[in-house]
Order: structure tokens, then sequence, then C-alpha cells
């Protein structure tokens, strides 16, 4: 009877009561892992001496978590110890699964139905560059995307856009409207006085084309501003 006793407190330490993540997956469904278990699943393995959902918990925490590892930039995979390159690709495939499949989402309702959606993709597209870049979202008359075009590139505090070259676009995308978008490396979400002026600028240069400009967002890594939202178109 002791020797039963002894044998049945040790099976409490037995593997199957700390399941590795696929296991727990089967049994449970993926809304039961962590955020390091999701990451171990893509992993596989670990590194010497680093378990695999203890090493993924190391990467989270350099990149600040999921939405971090979703915008990473390579040289930021390339800074983590032990993430090899081709790890470092089946990561930057999932982020860009991720944007492909926000796109559809826009090409498939009308965007200003909900918000979220273009925030979320202008996030991921937009929030992780060092560099302040405009970007022109194209829609259709009934507002679904047609095309997203990084037009301009700047310095980390302004980025020099042309109003011929953003009607040009727009007219060899056949788009009805417009949102226009640029990211703030600052961190800075308010639009700043150059910011309001431009859009003034846009929007009359767009109407002469017979293209509405619908809003103009600024994005950061954790948030998005609307200049429609706040009254400023």
């Amino acid at each position: 009877m002791a020797h039963r006793a002894k044998a049945q407190i040790s099976d409490t330490h037995c593997p199957r009561f700390n399941p590795l993540p696929r296991e727990k997956l089967e049994a449970m469904g993926a809304a039961a892992l962590s955020d390091a278990e999701v990451l171990a699943l893509l992993l596989r393995t670990g590194t010497p001496g680093r378990p695999v959902v203890a090493f993924a918990a190391d990467i989270l925490s350099a990149v600040g978590g999921l939405h971090g590892l979703l915008t990473a930039t390579p040289e930021m995979l390339r800074a983590i110890k032990g993430l090899g390159p081709a790890k470092q690709s089946e990561i930057a495939a999932v982020s860009e699964i991720a944007k492909r499949a926000l796109a559809e989402r826009l090409r498939a309702k009308p965007v200003l139905q909900d918000l979220s959606d273009v925030r979320q993709y202008l996030t991921l597209k937009l929030g992780h560059k060092t560099a302040e870049v405009f970007a022109v979202l194209f829609l259709n008359s009934q507002h679904h995307l047609l095309a997203m075009d990084e037009l301009f590139q700047g310095t980390l505090t302004q980025a020099t856009v042309y109003p011929r070259e953003v009607a040009v676009a727009a007219l060899r995308h056949h788009a009805a409207a417009v949102i226009l978008a640029h990211n703030h490396p600052s961190g800075h979400l308010e639009p700043s006085a150059a910011d309001i002026r431009l859009t003034e600028t846009l929007t009359q240069a767009l109407l002469l084309v017979d293209v509405r400009v619908l809003d103009h967002l600024i994005v950061t890594q954790n948030d998005v501003y609307s200049m429609a939202a706040h009254g400023l178109i």
C-alpha cells in the first residue's frame, strides 16, 4: 500500500500534467494556449539549455509581445540570440499573412463600416517604421480597398509629399476616394500644423480629379489618430 501511494504521488509529476503546446492544443484548443505556447508551436525547438516555451517567452519579451513580433524589423529579429534565419523567415511569413488577411477584409467590405481593421492594417504596415512614410489607401466608389501605396519616405520628422503624384496614383488605381496615412516614429500621436496644412492641400488637389479624401490617419506603434474623427476633415 505504501508503495502504491508513493507511486500515485509521483504521477503528479508526469509530463501529461504539464502538456507540451501541441498536446495542449489538441486537448483544449488554441485559445487555451499562452502567447509563448502559440509562438513555441511555430518555433518547434528551443536552444541548448532553453526549452522552446521559455525561448518563445524570451523572444516575446525582447520584441514587446505578439504585436511587437508581427511588426518586428529583420534587424530586430536578427539581434535575438538563438533565432536563426529559418525561424526569422517563418516569423516574417506569419507577419505577412496577418497583413494580407487584413487587406482581404478591407477589400471585402466598406472600410468605413469598421475602422478597426484599417487601424490594425496600418499599424502592422507603418507602425514599426523608423522613418516617416506617407501612404495612401485607394478606395472604389463603395469604399472597398483597391490598393495601398507607400508613396513618399522622409526623415524621422518629415516626409515630402507631392499632391500631383498622389493625384496621378489615384487616377491610376481608378479610385473614387482615398484615406491618407503616415506614421510618427516619435510615438507622438497628435497631428502637427504641417500635417493639417498638407491634408487641406491634398483634399483640394484631389477634388479637382473627383477623388474624395475620407480621412488622414496618423500611425504609431500602439495607436492610430483619425483627423476626420477629430473634425479636421
